[in-house]
């Protein structure tokens, strides 16, 4: 487990934090495909507050793109760098989660996150953020639309609809098991929207979630225990 501190000059204020939102959000890619799915490694991180003690932990696991068995696993615990405010939730996570990709034995591929990429009010979430500042090709599936609207897909796993911010497609529902609710899916960096839809159904042969959020859950839970032990 890898203990982090707030990076020097990380933003403290909301105003701070969006000037960085609008320099960095420039520079998201998205006219690359990105890897095909089943191919090298794809890598879920997700985290887990104490927020009584003010502790985020994080974890990032590899998985075989082909096989989904488990490459190579690894956390990272610190305090939490930003305070709670919806749309700049990436500051309270972002260097836990670089954290926890750098301390990994091997190159992490496609990153999935809990979350968002494009989907987002200023077209920059946690998965937009992170694939820049890594330049690592990022997706996001969310649980939950978040704000945007959207009509429910077909039954059968596969089906999708476009996910909405007024006339603007932002990502898709998508339908991962029949007749179960879909999860929503938007680009993060340097993926297609198509590419990282088929990367989600290529992660959930069993389960709505993909198999690296499943994983990069249950693993970020178990150390933020073990960080109370401490």
């Amino acid at each position: 487990m890898t203990t982090v501190s707030t990076p020097a000059g990380w933003p403290v204020t909301e105003e701070a934090a969006r000037a960085v939102q609008d320099g960095l959000r420039t520079r998201v890619v998205l006219d690359e495909p990105g890897p095909p799915p089943g191919t090298g490694h794809v890598t879920g991180v997700d985290v887990a507050y104490d927020d009584e003690r003010d502790v985020v932990a994080a974890a990032a696991v590899v998985l075989d793109a082909a096989t989904l068995d488990v490459v190579a696993e690894s956390t990272a615990v610190g305090r939490v760098s930003f305070p709670y405010v919806p749309g700049l939730l990436a500051f309270r996570e972002i260097p836990t989660v670089l954290a926890a990709l750098g301390a990994l034995s091997c190159p992490p591929g496609l990153v999935v996150c809990d979350g968002y990429g494009l989907a987002h009010p200023r077209r920059f979430g946690l998965a937009s953020h992170l694939g820049v500042v890594t330049g690592l090709p990022t997706i996001g599936v969310a649980k939950n639309p978040f704000t945007f609207t959207h009509d429910d897909p077909g039954t059968p796993r596969g089906s999708t609809s476009p996910l909405l911010a007024g006339d603007e497609e932002v990502g898709r529902a998508l339908r991962t098991r029949d007749a179960v609710k879909p999860v929503f899916v938007s680009v993060g960096h340097r993926v297609s929207l198509d590419n990282a839809c088929a990367h989600t159904l290529a992660l959930t042969p069993a389960y709505r979630l993909p198999e690296t959020t499943r994983r990069a859950d249950a693993l970020c839970r178990r150390a933020l225990r073990e960080a109370a032990l401490l």
